[in-house]
């Protein structure tokens, strides 16, 4: 079966990015980075493509008269790279309809909360100052309003006594790299459709609704 050929959008580090090209590496996982881009020339997760022999592409939104024109280089240049999954890795430009709607189903998110709650940015620190007893991530397909979408994984991180932003980002970040890795594998495998704009996981043993800390059974 051919790997699923993936666009990986990043803005800076790509620490996300890095835990793509690890799963990318074993030859039973099944896709692969086609392309990774950066709106940001000097994006450090340019090096770690880089270093992975991955082809890179810089479009610098600065270059562009208004959003659209943008929008459309980053779409010639994943078309150009043959990308089924457009994959955000800390892409740090809200995107618009026009993209979106091109992408729909094909473009996915992960942020660093327990959507819905705490959309946008800042979400560890007004988690903190809310008081919740559990924070987290969330893998979640892309729609036209920022970090909406369905839910593909998410996984809950606990707040614990005397946390600060530092040591909360932290341990959300442990298990970003562990779900998005995973959200890619089962869209590849082709387990996931979207009903009634709620996501359903074929061969689960668990309820598609509950994948909070997914194992392997997944």
């Amino acid at each position: 079966m051919a790997r699923l050929k993936l666009a990986v959008l990043i803005s800076g580090r790509g620490s996300n990015l890095q835990a793509l090209i690890e799963a990318c590496r074993d030859p039973a996982y099944p896709a692969e980075i086609v392309l990774v881009l950066a709106n940001e020339p000097d994006a450090l997760g340019l090096e770690r493509a880089k270093a992975a022999n991955i082809p890179t592409r810089v479009v610098d939104h600065r270059n562009f008269s208004d959003r659209p024109a943008f929008e459309a280089a980053l779409t010639t240049a994943i078309e150009a790279a043959g990308a089924r999954l457009v994959c955000l890795a800390g892409f740090m430009r809200l995107l618009g309809e026009g993209f979106v709607r091109r992408w729909r189903d094909r473009l996915i998110n992960i942020h660093p909360s327990l959507l819905p709650a705490f959309r946008g940015l800042h979400t560890h620190e007004r988690a903190l100052a809310a008081g919740v007893r559990v924070a987290g991530c969330t893998v979640h397909f892309v729609r036209e309003n920022t970090d909406q979408g369905p839910i593909i994984v998410q996984a809950a991180v606990p707040v614990l006594p005397g946390d600060d932003v530092g040591r909360l980002a932290a341990r959300v970040l442990v298990q970003e790299h562990v779900v998005y890795p995973l959200a890619v594998r089962l869209i590849a495998e082709g387990r996931v459709t979207i009903v009634a704009e709620r996501v359903v996981i074929a061969d689960a043993r668990t309820p598609a609704g509950a994948l909070v800390n997914p194992g392997p059974e997944l």
